[in-house]
């Protein structure tokens, strides 16, 4: 077919191309205008109060938008001021001195101080806290309160992590009188105030006029959708319902997304370790030889193809690459079924053996976990699947240890020091590494402390605490014009204030 072109047709074709771009230009003006975001999440977080509760999706919500830190930590795994304005250490990191920033005030109208560091610190540390980074805090031996914006710590022993560790979710700066309730109705000094939770769905944050730079924040509103089946987070991005997702489980979509100029993908590291945990404190699984086998029946690629869509990177030990003094110890407990059935042996035990593993609601662990079941069994592990719910995981297994295996990825950078906790649910004691942490801990120079962790990775993947399994690589699918998203992502954050639309 051959189409005519006349004067007049071409004029028309020149006044429609104008219109297109009056209309282009218009939607791009309304896009910038645009003050309201759809962010999703993969899980509801089970309290609205980091210091209350393990689950990372409270972070999620709540770090950085309602509640604050003296220090905030950046996408490069560095730290930098926040409600402290500046700080200063003695040689031995022992004594930490903060100045405050006179200008924060909480969402309830009182005012940010030192006396409110000093309870807030003081309560994370309490003998009854349930703050799961309770040993940081009970490493305070005294808070000193000079005036109404200095605050001094003084640690039992020296601490080179701390301004990381304080500008985690569990080291928020909270109001003595709501504290309390923060579960349910936060009170912080952040840029968001909690406007609606509608559970089960989702939700809305609503920006703080009254916060002392609301200016610089470009969103007035936003919505934390709760999406956990894979297929209904593609789906949710594809028809517009969602603008962002952090963390999203479209491995297997990512072509589609990237071909789409409507959407960014930004794939970024993390440092996170997803594992097969074991209750080292119960037969036969207190035999280390036991344990090793059980590591030694994994395909770690495996396992990655079937709970990460092949986006992750093989771990060795409770650490991983990119991280200071990482040592690749992969060759230990790697692939080998031959040696698993051997080890099992060596044990006496007796075949089947039969375990259960109970799996929490993330895809990765309820198709991961299936996988290791079915390569277990092929050395004799009978391994009977438990699904349960968060809040069954957190009691049961995080809680009561009641549990032989489970598979999960914890996504804290610097908690290599939970071997050294005792009555961790894995259960793993080890005078050798406890004085070896100790080591580390009263270590300086960095150079040393690598050193001396390496040393620790190499002693945990010795004794097969658990099975190491991979590092997890973060997947954030975007609309194209939300700007200021977090890459890579040291710690599971949602840092509201830097987003807006272009």
């Amino acid at each position: 077919m051959s189409i005519r072109l006349t004067r007049r047709s071409l004029a028309a074709a020149s006044a429609l191309l104008a219109l297109a771009g009056t209309l282009g230009a218009s939607d791009a003006l309304a896009q910038a205008k645009k003050d309201s975001l759809v962010l999703a999440m993969a899980l509801e977080p089970p309290g609205l109060d980091p210091t209350a509760g393990a689950a990372s999706a409270i972070g999620e919500v709540t770090l950085y938008n309602i509640y604050e830190t003296l220090t905030k930590i950046q996408t490069d795994g560095s730290t930098r001021p926040l409600l402290a304005e500046s700080w200063t250490v003695s040689p031995d990191l022992k004594t930490w001195t903060f100045k405050l920033r006179a200008d924060a005030r909480f969402h309830n109208g009182e005012p940010f101080d030192a006396q409110a560091v000093k309870f807030s610190f003081e309560r994370a540390g309490a003998k009854d806290s349930t703050n799961k980074d309770k040993a940081t805090f009970a490493n305070i031996e005294r808070i000193d309160t000079p005036d109404a914006h200095t605050v001094v710590l003084h640690l039992k022993d020296g601490d080179p992590d701390l301004l990381f560790e304080l500008g985690q979710a569990t080291a928020i700066i909270v109001e003595p009188k709501s504290a309390g309730s923060n579960g349910t109705k936060p009170v912080g000094t952040g840029p968001f105030k909690l406007d609606a939770w509608s559970k089960g769905s989702s939700v809305t944050l609503a920006r703080w006029d009254d916060w002392r730079q609301a200016k610089n924040v470009k969103l007035r509103r936003v919505v934390m959708r709760f999406v956990s089946d894979e297929a209904a987070q593609v789906a949710a991005l594809l028809s517009g319902d969602v603008d962002v997702f952090p963390r999203v489980a479209a491995a297997k979509s990512i072509k589609q997304f990237r071909d789409n100029k409507k959407f960014q993908v930004l794939i970024g590291g993390s440092r996170a370790k997803t594992i097969l945990a074991m209750n080292n404190k119960r037969k036969p699984l207190d035999d280390v030889r036991v344990r090793s086998a059980i590591a030694s029946a994994i395909d770690r690629k495996a396992v990655i193809e079937a709970a990460a869509d092949g986006f992750g990177a093989p771990i060795g030990s409770f650490y991983v690459p990119g991280a200071p003094g990482y040592v690749d110890l992969t060759s230990i407990n790697d692939y080998d079924p031959a040696r698993a059935r051997a080890l099992l042996h060596q044990a006496g035990v007796t075949l089947p053996l039969e375990l259960t593993m109970k799996l929490p609601p993330p895809p990765y662990a309820r198709k991961g976990g299936e996988v290791i079941a079915a390569m277990l069994d092929k050395v004799g592990i009978k391994v009977k699947i438990e699904n349960v719910e968060w809040a069954q995981w957190l009691s049961g297994v995080y809680g009561q240890k009641a549990y032989d295996l489970t598979m999960i990825s914890h996504v804290e950078p610097l908690d290599f020091g939970n071997f050294a906790r005792p009555g961790y649910y894995w259960g793993y004691e080890s005078p050798k590494f406890d004085a070896l942490w100790a080591r580390i801990r009263a270590t300086i120079k960095p150079e040393e402390r690598n050193r001396l962790m390496g040393e620790a990775q190499r002693l945990v993947a010795d004794d097969a605490v658990m099975a190491y399994l991979y590092q997890p690589t973060w997947i954030t699918v975007a609309n194209a014009h939300v700007k200021g998203l977090w890459k890579d992502m040291p710690i599971f954050c949602n840092d509201l204030s830097t987003m807006s639309w272009q």
